[in-house]
């Protein structure tokens, strides 16, 4: 490659590569093979299915992503919204953005913090990482959170955010959606009031599933001891708060009621589940005897509410057996009546 291409080989080699990535990631979406990227800006594009999800809720407005970096979700916007600018303060991504969407969409250089558009939705994607490092604190994201909300307060605002803040110390008045994909939390989005559904302050989006579900959904799910099936439910509901929620809506259960763990008879559709094979307290010398016993070698360990550390427990056991089984370590109870609890399983799938 430096043979033949000389100084620009590694731009060359790092576009191919972020090309690859790319291709999964935005399969969907559009035609990446002559797209240009970085690779923080790739890394914080969104899946897409989980753009398309969100430009679904805004089809038919008028739509200004203040943060367009290379254009992603442009992408996905320009296919359902009315119409689509894109504005960004780094000349490099503007330029990407340009050559990625061959002028499907009106492109500008603006700071996201001065408004240069008028009556409409404003999209945001603030920085989440800087100089490799993730960001936590969303004062610290580029632009901060909190001085967004304050610049675009009377606007019909969409704010992607880490589903792993806070957000009951935002002070904000609107709809948090947390979005799952393939398995694993993606993003947080803030919905301002005029965007969100009428009662709604929390949601919860599976995607895979298609399946969303909200604070407004029945939340009367009792507390009961494990029936045959102990689930974990789909990251994003947990994080939503919305645990209880998805219980009820599924005719499950909690073991406890601070503990995300649900249990029922029958497993919701397309839900994976642990199917319970015998209840003991958690004690390792016991969980070992009682694993050994169902020739158990491969182990999933789930933990919540107790100090364990899964991988560090699994190499303690020491099994070698031949059945590929699961573990649930729970806490059940609370104060000087909880009890750490293990629950030896057979996955479902």
């Amino acid at each position: 490659m430096r043979a033949r291409f000389g100084e620009r080989a590694p731009a060359l080699v790092e576009t191919t590569l972020l090309r690859r990535r790319a291709t999964a990631k935005l399969a969907g979406l559009c035609d990446v093979s002559s797209w240009l990227f970085t690779d923080e800006a790739l890394q914080q594009a969104s899946a897409a299915q989980v753009a398309k999800h969100r430009a679904n809720r805004l089809a038919g407005r008028l739509v200004h992503d203040v943060t367009c970096s290379i254009g992603t979700e442009l992408a996905a916007l320009r296919a359902v919204a009315a119409r689509v600018v894109g504005s960004d303060n780094d000349p490099v991504r503007l330029a990407m953005a340009q050559h990625n969407l061959a002028d499907s969409v009106d492109l500008c250089r603006a700071d996201a913090l001065h408004p240069v558009t008028r009556d409409t939705t404003v999209v945001v994607d603030p920085a989440r990482r800087r100089g490799g490092r993730r960001r936590f604190d969303p004062r610290d994201y580029q632009p901060p959170l909190d001085q967004l909300l304050d610049v675009y307060g009377e606007r019909d605002l969409v704010v992607k955010c880490s589903p792993g803040i806070d957000f009951d110390r935002l002070g904000f008045d609107g709809e948090v959606e947390v979005t799952s994909y393939d398995g694993s939390v993606r993003e947080a989005c803030l919905w301002s009031v005029g965007l969100a559904e009428p009662g709604v302050r929390r949601r919860a989006s599976v995607l895979d599933r298609g399946e969303q579900i909200t604070d407004t959904d029945p939340d009367d799910c009792l507390v009961r001891p494990a029936g045959r099936w102990i689930v974990d439910p789909d990251g994003a509901v947990v994080r939503a708060g919305l645990v209880r929620h998805y219980g009820a809506r599924h005719g499950l259960w909690q073991l406890d009621p601070d503990i995300a763990y649900l249990s029922g008879d029958q497993l919701p559709p397309g839900q994976r589940g642990f199917e319970v094979l015998e209840r003991l307290p958690f004690n390792e010398k016991r969980l070992r005897q009682a694993l050994a016993a169902r020739d158990c070698g491969p182990l999933e360990i789930l933990v919540r509410g107790v100090d364990v550390e899964p991988d560090l427990l699994r190499r303690r056991l020491g099994l070698r057996g031949s059945q590929q089984l699961s573990v649930v370590v729970t806490r059940i109870g609370s104060g000087s009546a909880s009890t750490a609890t293990a629950f030896v399983c057979r996955a479902s799938r």
